[in-house]
C-alpha cells in the first residue's frame, strides 16, 4: 500500500516536469582522466524510455516522502487509532502501522454507538507478537490516561465525579474516569454508615484524597465534600456568633457527660450541668436524639471551635421564684438528691435543694450514718430551719418534727427503770443501744455479762438484734444514757464464792488454749482460767482444748470475777498426803519402839541403880579411911 502511494506521488512529479524537459545531471566533481571502455559513450542516466534519472534534490526529496510512510512505534505508547472496520467480537483499528490491530468489543462498553470512522486512543501493547500481530488495548490506555487526570486532580484538590460499581471488604470500589477507586466505609458520610449497598450503582462527587504511585492504586472521599462545606457553615455561623444568642439545635448525640447539638453545621455541647436545674443521672431524662430544641450560647473558642450550649438558662433560676410556702419554720417534703457523709440533700423543687446535717437527723446524740439512714429517691418531710436567698442555702431538720424526747427522759427512762433496745452500733469496748427515736445509751462490754468475759461485744449480740437493758446512769448534757445487761440479774459470784472456795474440786472443759493458759468452763456459768505450769499431768503430758479434766480452785477474786485452776496441784498434793501419811506411820512406829526400848531400860536400870549405891556406899567408906589416915 506504501509502495503504491509513492510510485504515484513519483509520477505525478514526472507528469508536472514534462516528458521532454529532462535535466542533465550536475557534475561538480573535477574532471578525472578517464578509462576508455567499449561502451563510454552509453548515457547511463537515460532509462529505456528516454527519460533522465533524477536529480540529488529530487531524490532526497522523494525519499522523506517515502519514509514519512513508515511510523515509529514502541511498547506501551499510547497513540490515537481509526476505526476501520467492525467485526461480531472485534473492532479493527488503522495506527498507521505496516499492520492494522484488532480489540475485543468489550473494551468500547462505554462507547455504545461505536461506528467506522470514529478516533480512539489505544495504547500499544506489543508491536509485533508471536504470530506477527499488532497487539492493542483500549483498557490499558483509558487507566493510564485515568492516572494520569486522578494524579492531577490530587494536586489541585479539584471535585470529581464517579460512580460506585460494587461493594468490598470495608467500603467501595467507584469507577472514576474508567478506573477503579476505593471508598472506604468511614469515607462516605459524616455519620456513621452501616448499609453499604444502598450506594451501589449511584454517581456521586468525590475527593481524591491519597495515591499510590508504586501500585497506582487511589482512595477517594465523599465525606470530605460533606466536611468542607459544613466548614464553610460553620465559619458562616461562627462569624455571627454571641455569648447569649439562641439558637435551634437538633440532639445529634447523647452521651453520659451531656448531649451534642447540631446547629446547621455547626456542633456544640450541652453539657448534663446545664440542661436541668435540677439534677438529673442521665440526659437521656429529659432530651432525645433527632429533637429540636432552643439553646442559649453561653461560651465559644473561634480558635478550637468549641460552643458550649445552655438549656435551663432560658427559665428563671428557681431561687428566685420561689413559692410563699418556703419560709422559715415550714415542713415540706422532699426527695433525696444526693448523699454526703454529713447529711443528705433534699431537693423541694427542681434546682433547690436544702442539706439535712446527720445532726438534724435524730434526737439521739449517737453517731449516724446518713448513707445508711437514707436512700437515693426517697422521700422524706423536713422542716425547714434556716433559709438564705442570697447564698441560695437552705437547712433542714427531720429530728424537730417531733418534740425533744430527752424534756421527759426522767419521766420516761429513769434510774433503775428495765428496757427493750434495739442493738444500733457496736464498737470494741460497748453495744449501743436504741430505747426509743432520739434516746439511747451504750452498754459497756463489762456490763454483758457477770459470769463471761468477752473479747468483743460481737461474742454476745449482733447489730439488729433486741435486748434488755437497765439504766445505769443519765448524762443530760451530752444527751447520753449509760445502760447494763448484767444488772437485770442478781451478782452471782456473791452465792457461789463458797461453792468455789480454794482448795475445791470442780470437773471443767477446756475451751481454748493459748500460750499463757487455758481458759476453763465450770459449773453454774462460770469460767476460769488455769496457767500453763498447772495444765501438767500426771504422766507428763498436758491438758489439751476440749478436754474434760479435774481442776482445784486456787484462788477466787469476787471483785475482779477472776477464778485460777490447777490440775497439776490434784495430783501433786496427793503425793504429798501420801508422803504424810507414810510419815505418820514412820512416827508411830518409831514411837511404838521407842516405848518398848524404854520399858527394857527401865527394868535394866533397876539392877544397875542398886549396884551403884552399893559401890557409892564402899566408895564413902574408903574415903572416910583414907581421911583418918591422912590425920594421923
Amino acid at each position: 500500500m506504501f509502495h503504491q502511494l509513492i510510485t504515484k506521488q513519483l509520477n505525478a512529479d514526472v507528469q508536472e516536469s514534462g516528458a521532454d524537459t529532462v535535466t542533465p545531471a550536475a557534475t561538480t566533481k573535477a574532471p578525472v582522466e578517464a578509462v576508455q571502455t567499449a561502451h563510454d559513450d552509453f548515457d547511463w542516466t537515460v532509462d529505456k524510455r528516454n527519460v533522465t534519472s533524477y536529480s540529488n534534490d529530487e531524490k532526497d526529496k522523494y525519499h522523506k516522502v517515502y519514509e514519512s510512510t513508515f511510523v515509529q512505534l514502541n511498547d506501551g505508547e499510547l497513540i490515537k487509532g481509526l476505526v476501520v472496520g467492525l467485526t461480531k467480537t472485534d473492532v479493527v483499528l488503522n495506527i498507521g502501522f505496516k499492520s492494522d490491530g484488532l480489540i475485543s468489543f468489550n473494551e468500547f462498553r462505554d462507547i455504545p454507538g461505536l461506528k467506522v470512522g470514529d478516533e480512539v486512543e489505544v495504547m500499544i501493547v506489543e508491536k509485533e507478537d508471536r504470530d506477527g500481530h499488532l497487539n492493542l488495548s483500549r483498557r490499558q490506555a483509558r487507566i493510564t490516561r485515568a492516572w494520569e487526570r486522578i494524579v492531577e486532580v490530587h494536586k489541585t484538590g479539584e471535585i470529581i465525579t464517579g460512580t460506585v460499581t460494587s461493594k468490598t471488604k470495608g467500603g467501595l470500589i467507584v469507577d472514576v474516569f474508567g478506573m477503579e477507586t476505593f471508598l472506604p466505609g468511614s469515607q462516605i458520610d459524616v455519620k456513621p454508615v452501616t448499609d453499604y449497598d444502598q450506594f451501589v450503582g449511584k454517581t456521586m462527587e468525590f475527593k481524591v484524597v491519597k495515591i499510590n504511585e508504586t501500585i497506582k492504586n487511589a482512595v477517594v472521599s465523599h465525606k470530605a465534600l460533606i466536611e468542607s462545606d459544613i466548614e464553610a457553615q460553620r465559619a458562616q455561623i461562627m462569624s455571627k456568633l454571641e455569648k447569649g444568642q439562641v439558637l435551634e439545635g437538633t440532639v445529634k448525640n447523647i452521651t453520659d457527660f451531656g448531649a451534642f447539638m447540631d446547629l446547621g453545621g455547626l456542633d456544640g455541647l450541652l453539657y448534663i450541668t446545664d440542661i436541668s436545674w435540677g439534677r438529673i443521672a442521665h440526659p437521656s431524662e429529659v432530651l432525645k436524639l433527632d429533637q429540636k430544641i432552643n439553646v442559649v450560647v453561653l461560651d465559644f473558642d473561634d480558635e478550637k471551635r468549641r460552643i458550649s450550649l445552655g438549656l435551663k438558662q432560658l427559665t428563671p433560676h428557681p431561687w428566685d421564684v420561689l413559692g410563699d410556702t418556703v419560709i422559715e419554720g415550714n415542713v415540706l417534703k422532699g426527695k433525696v438528691v444526693n448523699i454526703e457523709d454529713y447529711g443528705a440533700f433534699l431537693e423541694i423543687q427542681p434546682g433547690v435543694e436544702g442539706l439535712v446535717h446527720v445532726s438534724e437527723i435524730t434526737w439521739a446524740n449517737t453517731p449516724v450514718n446518713a448513707k445508711e439512714y437514707f436512700k437515693l429517691g426517697d422521700e422524706h418531710e423536713a422542716k425547714i430551719v434556716t433559709l438564705d436567698k442570697e447564698s441560695r442555702k437552705m437547712s433542714l431538720s427531720i429530728k424537730q418534727l417531733s418534740a425533744d424526747p430527752w424534756n421527759e427522759i426522767d419521766a420516761k427512762f429513769p434510774e433503775g427503770s428495765r428496757h427493750a433496745g434495739l442493738v444500733k452500733n457496736i464498737t470494741n469496748y460497748g453495744v449501743f443501744v436504741e430505747l426509743a427515736p432520739g434516746i439511747g445509751g451504750m452498754i459497756h462490754i463489762s456490763d454483758l455479762s457477770w459470769l463471761k468475759r468477752f473479747n468483743h461485744p460481737t461474742e454476745y449480740t449482733k447489730v439488729g438484734q433486741h435486748i434488755d437493758v437497765m439504766i445505769l446512769g443519765i448524762d443530760r448534757e451530752n444527751r447520753k444514757l449509760q445502760l447494763g445487761h448484767k444488772q437485770l440479774e442478781e451478782d452471782p459470784w456473791n452465792t457461789l464464792q463458797d461453792t468455789f472456795a480454794i482448795g475445791s474440786l470442780h470437773e471443767g472443759l477446756v475451751t481454748r488454749r493459748d500460750d499463757k493458759g487455758a481458759v476453763v468452763q465450770l459449773p453454774y456459768g462460770l469460767e476460769g482460767f488455769a496457767p500453763n505450769r498447772h495444765l501438767a499431768k500426771e504422766d507428763g503430758k498436758t491438758i489439751a482444748a476440749d478436754e474434760n479434766a479435774s481442776f482445784m480452785v486456787i484462788e477466787f477474786d469476787r471483785n475482779e470475777k477472776r477464778i485460777v485452776l490447777s490440775h497439776t496441784r490434784i495430783w501433786e498434793q496427793g503425793k504429798v498426803e501420801e508422803a504424810e501419811v507414810a510419815k505418820k506411820e514412820a512416827k508411830a512406829d518409831s514411837d511404838k519402839t521407842k516405848k518398848v526400848v524404854k520399858n527394857i531400860q527401865s527394868k535394866v536400870e533397876k539392877a544397875t541403880l542398886g549396884d551403884l549405891g552399893v559401890l557409892a556406899d564402899l566408895k564413902k567408906k574408903m574415903e572416910g579411911g583414907a581421911e583418918e589416915k591422912g590425920a594421923e
